[in-house]
């Protein structure tokens, strides 16, 4: 592939992922688009042909997919506790191994963020303590259609023996995941959902070993890393966190992601990835107009505790991944709304051609039409 803008050449060497080689820098990340067949939250041959058309990307993650039917917060998100949904994924993993891609699944939990119509009969969302998310709206129509919001039910708080029994539902996940195909997972712990819940001072009001102090906290993305490990191995696994840093004028304490201190939150977090590790670490910065970049000194340390692979995300342009590529601080860059409207992103970006406008109201639900019909470049 030839690089018209010398800039762009950095993202094109390959690198090494835990036992697989990248093509290039270039990440699809976890993108949720609401597609799966109903009832049953069951991959379909659309989403195959989508991360098909997009295998060209170096490393590709697949949208949020609940680990059990607890686990989902938004109408028409793929599952992967069925046998019909792991038979579902397999036309997606086959798709983009004919293509030559690498793909891991993303394992989410979205706990608290969830409506009483969205969960089995009805109950309660499930949470570390029973504390409702705030501003934040979930979709909760399960058939066809544009979706209705509505906010979040209240939660209720689970006992320590569910806490370990959510570990070993995210180890048979792992195990469901290979048997689908997939290269490996990756487990969700950001954006506010359910092992994010656990991590934050905000969200978790507990007073047994996973609750109070900070290693307290971090016990359930600990013992989560491990149970997955001894499934697909540590080299084949990823976490996501979204460490968020406090300004003027944000705060998204419905997250639980604005800590006291979210520089040792995540240092801490990024100490037990460490010791387990794992093949990447992905952190999503925060992606609203005019966000701030994560401070020097958090890049800095995120890099001097990780041996890793290190992705990053949230509203990334090519010259800030070059940028960040070339101070050491990261190795692969996922672009979330322009693979969504280029499929051929990685010869956009090579050749320097023009990007496709994503459609915001055909990003959740719906049929192909702002799906899997963006065009390709050399199409149009």
């Amino acid at each position: 592939m030839e690089q018209s803008n010398p800039n762009t050449s950095a993202l094109f060497s390959s690198v090494a992922l835990g036992p697989y080689t990248a093509k290039n820098r270039i990440v699809l990340p976890a993108l949720t688009r609401s597609r799966s067949t109903q009832p049953g939250n069951i991959p379909n041959e659309l989403m195959a042909s989508y991360y098909a058309q997009r295998a060209s990307a170096g490393f590709m993650v697949t949208e949020g997919t609940q680990i059990e039917p607890r686990g989902q917060g938004y109408a028409w998100t793929p599952g992967i506790h069925s046998q019909y949904q792991i038979d579902g994924w397999k036309k997606v993993t086959q798709a983009v191994h004919a293509k030559g891609g690498i793909i891991f699944a993303q394992l989410w939990h979205v706990g608290r963020v969830s409506h009483t119509s969205l969960q089995p009969n009805g109950a309660q969302p499930i949470a570390p303590s029973a504390i409702t998310a705030d501003n934040v709206k979930v979709f909760v129509e399960t058939g066809p259609g544009a979706g209705a919001l509505d906010d979040p039910s209240e939660p209720r708080a689970l006992s320590t023996s569910e806490v370990g029994e959510l570990v070993d539902m995210y180890a048979q996940a792992a195990r469901n995941a290979l048997e689908a195909g997939f290269d490996g997972v990756e487990l969700h712990c950001a954006n506010g959902y359910l092992v994010n819940q656990f991590i934050s001072e905000h969200s978790n009001h507990r007073d047994d070993q996973y609750g109070g102090s900070l290693p307290n906290r971090l016990r359930f993305l600990k013992e989560i890393v491990e149970a997955v490990s001894a499934v697909v191995g540590a080299e084949r696994l990823g976490v996501r966190f979204a460490p968020l840093f406090a300004s003027t004028n944000e705060t998204r304490v419905y997250l639980g992601l604005v800590e006291s201190d979210p520089h040792t939150t995540y240092v801490e977090a990024v100490k037990v990835l460490e010791q387990a590790g794992i093949a990447y670490l992905s952190i999503a910065e925060a992606d609203w107009d005019n966000a701030p970049d994560l401070p020097e000194a958090f890049y800095q340390a995120v890099r001097a505790e990780f041996s890793g692979r290190i992705i990053y995300a949230g509203k990334y342009t090519v010259e800030k991944a070059v940028n960040i590529l070339a101070k050491g601080y990261g190795d692969l860059f996922a672009f979330g709304r322009p693979f969504i409207a280029n499929p051929d992103l990685p010869e956009r970006i090579a050749n320097d051609w023009p990007l496709n406008e994503v459609d915001p109201t055909t990003m959740y639900g719906g049929t192909d039409i702002g799906y899997n019909d963006y065009p390709f470049y050399q199409n149009t």
